[in-house]
């Protein structure tokens, strides 16, 4: 895997985790797990600095809502709202690193047994979330995540940037952009909503 010379406030491990806990509400193993993550993922993929030259470089696709998700948006400033974060509700603690520019990525994966390192490292820290956190600081990185190498096929419709397509669902009319419209068995587009149901319910 490519290995590059990182940006400084990526190797700044302190102000990366001060900067999360601004973005988050508060420190916790969580976030210092995510900026772990977030690094390693920059430098495997020859991401020197995501949030500057690099920043039109770097996709990342988070497997989870929960704090590791904060942590890797801070250090590396991808984003729903950019189209830079994809987020595909696995619940796994995971994410995916895409360089665009070299076709390059790489999907790590917190490893269950880094948990269980802590009891075993620091068993005279009473204190659990004490010990995570020395441990998520500690430890290798090959004790605290499974590291693959992994092909993307990225479609035109996910890229960043403008819509590429939008119409209006031949149901409810809402408009619908970047092709996630699909046919129903009327030949009709039709939003995702109308085809498979609302996460919420109309009130008359």
């Amino acid at each position: 895997m490519g290995m590059i010379q990182i940006a400084y406030y990526l190797a700044d491990l302190d102000g990366l985790l001060a900067e999360c806990g601004n973005l988050h509400g508060h420190i916790c193993p969580g976030q210092l797990l995510g900026v772990r993550m977030a690094t390693l993922g920059c430098r495997l993929t020859g991401i020197g600095d995501p949030r500057g030259v690099d920043r039109k470089k770097l996709l990342v696709w988070v497997e989870i809502d929960r704090c590791v998700t904060d942590a890797i948006c801070a250090v590396t400033g991808v984003r729903l709202g950019k189209r830079s974060l994809k987020y595909l509700d696995y619940g796994k603690v995971a994410a995916t690193f895409l360089n665009l520019s070299e076709d390059l990525s790489v999907r790590i994966v917190a490893r269950d047994e880094s948990r269980e390192l802590a009891e075993t490292l620091f068993p005279e820290i009473e204190n659990k979330k004490e010990r995570q956190m020395l441990t998520y600081r500690k430890a290798l990185d090959k004790e605290l995540f499974k590291i693959e190498r992994v092909h993307i096929e990225l479609k035109e419709l996910e890229m960043p940037g403008k819509p590429k397509t939008r119409l209006s669902c031949g149901v409810c009319q809402e408009g619908i952009n970047d092709g996630r419209e699909v046919p129903d068995a009327l030949g009709r587009k039709i939003c995702r909503a109308c085809a498979f149901g609302t996460y919420y319910q109309s009130i008359p």
